[in-house]
């Protein structure tokens, strides 16, 4: 087996390191920053407390960032990087604002429009602005990945960016900005953190460093998220679900992800389920799907040193996970016609469905969509 790893993000761990972004940014010589943030942060305060303890680093403030980042959104905060000659970036936020963070970096110094690049395939350019990512939830792991999912209304399109230029440069991981997430995105955020260890462990790229890192992101996802969400205020399952999040963005950088996401983008687009949630939605089914597969035997591995029987077992545990934190588990209350079937099965047809280990046909997408529209 030929692999190779790589991880360039520096990672920086622990309750009140989000504090210390200015010396980061002032060690780095970084010059003078924007901070991107999740509007709801400006609301809050929290954005204000980032740019008063960044020791005069972060000179500006950029919330025009939806839950789904617009291409629009990204070329605003490229160009308000350009036009105040900023040096570097600090994102601030959920999978929303780290993505926007993340694309409008890589245009800010070629003066392009993110949408050149939307769906694609077109390299970025390898100048950018180097970015420090502080999540504010336990789900995404895009602080230490490449990876950027943006949406262009115009249109019709969400997808992902993939761009060595996205690796944010330092991580800043702290705990303690999650203690005020609301359970159901706790849940939702969680089972994402879930998908990403699974997929990027049965992913057709796998390779050894990312299956540890996996491994040991859904051990703590089974123990720590459904304390976490039933008591918000506990410290450790917050700071266990941060390091969860952490490691399986590790997972999946590489290897990329499967099914579950590919499924997940017109559920998301269409029907506006969140995408953790929709993410989630399908990965019991397809964890079944793969066991039955030529490599099933490792997923069945994987679940053993979860302490399940095997991998239907480990099925069976992800359904009653998504019922214990009140995830939606079906379809039903959509009322799917067998039109929106069908159009469901013809846009999961995204290339992340390639990296799955079973060829997932038309049929076994029909079958799928159709039970879970029962």
């Amino acid at each position: 087996m030929n692999w190779a790893y790589r991880q360039p993000v520096t990672i920086f761990f622990g309750k009140g390191k989000s504090r210390e972004i200015g010396r980061i940014a002032r060690d780095q010589r970084y010059g003078r920053g924007l901070l991107v943030a999740d509007p709801f942060f400006e609301k809050s305060g929290l954005a204000r407390t980032i740019v008063d303890s960044s020791e005069g680093t972060l000179v500006g403030l950029f919330t025009r960032v939806s839950p789904n980042p617009e291409a629009e959104e990204v070329d605003a905060c490229a160009e308000r990087l350009r036009c105040q000659k900023l040096g570097f970036v600090v994102a601030l936020g959920g999978g929303s604002a780290l993505d926007c963070a993340k694309a409008a970096a890589g245009i800010a110094l070629s003066g392009q429009s993110i949408r050149q690049y939307l769906g694609t395939g077109m390299p970025l350019p390898k100048e950018h602005l180097p970015v420090i990512a502080v999540p504010t939830t336990a789900g995404t792991g895009s602080e230490v990945t490449c990876v950027a999912v943006i949406s262009d209304q115009a249109q019709g399109l969400k997808a992902p960016i993939v761009s060595e230029t996205f690796y944010p440069a330092c991580a800043v991981v702290d705990p303690g900005l999650t203690y005020t997430v609301p359970p159901a995105v706790t849940a939702g955020t969680g089972i994402d953190v879930l998908c990403h260890a699974l997929e990027g462990f049965w992913s057709r790229g796998h390779q050894p460093v990312c299956d540890a890192l996996a491994l040991h992101a859904a051990k703590l996802v089974f123990r720590f998220l459904p304390q976490a969400w039933a008591c918000p205020s506990d410290e450790q399952a917050r700071e266990k679900m941060c390091e969860a999040s952490l490691l399986a963005g590790l997972a999946f950088t590489l290897p990329k992800t499967t099914a579950p996401h590919a499924c997940s983008f017109p559920l998301t687009n269409r029907f506006h389920v969140p995408h953790g949630e929709a993410c989630g939605l399908t990965l019991d089914w397809f964890t079944r799907l793969n066991a039955a597969g030529e490599d099933g035997q490792r997923l069945n591995d994987f679940a053993a040193a979860l302490g399940y029987r095997d991998a239907r077992d480990m099925a069976d545990g992800i359904q009653a996970l998504k019922r214990q934190l009140c995830l939606r588990t079906t379809l039903k209350d959509l009322h799917l016609e067998k039109e929106e079937i069908r159009q469901l099965v013809a846009d999961s047809h995204h290339p992340n469905l390639l990296n799955n280990p079973v060829q997932v046909t038309d049929e076994m997408l029909w079958e799928m969509y159709s039970q879970l529209a029962l």
